[in-house]
């Protein structure tokens, strides 16, 4: 992780749901509730997902806890938020999602220079059997390591 950048979340089950193909670096636009929220870790985006509308890319579902002190300025917690992205870059994965059938997954949330950033990434749909595939890999390679240190 370079210097000037923390995470605040983390999509773990996007490695395991998904083959991730690309990623990329978006900002978020937040309410000042939202983005105190964050920075104190009350940020989920376990059932999160990235989609177009228009000609904008949305992140859906994430849910950012209310800031207490906010008080009646509160936000709404499972609103959508959008992402700041170059035009070129929605326009990208706007049409890779409606030609090739991929789908658009949030991987971690974090602060860089005080601004709030999403890791996004697009990313293909893994079948049952590919996940069972990926899984008995890891294991593999574990019992294979695991093997090696012990011989050393």
């Amino acid at each position: 992780m370079p210097a000037g950048e923390k995470t605040v979340a983390v999509n773990r089950k996007a490695h395991h749901d998904y083959q991730i193909v690309e990623t990329l670096e978006a900002g978020l636009s937040l309410t000042g509730s939202e983005i105190k929220s964050i920075r104190g870790g009350r940020i989920s985006i376990r059932e999160a997902y990235v989609r177009p509308i228009g000609k904008e890319m949305w992140l859906v579902g994430a849910h950012i806890a209310l800031y207490r002190p906010a008080g009646d300025r509160n936000h709404e917690p499972t609103r959508n938020r959008r992402l700041l992205l170059h035009v070129r870059q929605i326009r990208e994965l706007s049409r890779a999602v409606e030609t090739e059938g991929m789908t658009i997954v949030p991987l971690r949330v974090y602060l860089k220079d005080g601004l709030a950033k999403l890791e996004i990434a697009l990313a293909r749909g893994r079948k049952r059997y590919d996940k069972r595939a990926a899984v008995a890999r890891r294991e593999a390679e574990r019992r294979m390591q695991q093997a090696l240190r012990r011989r050393a």
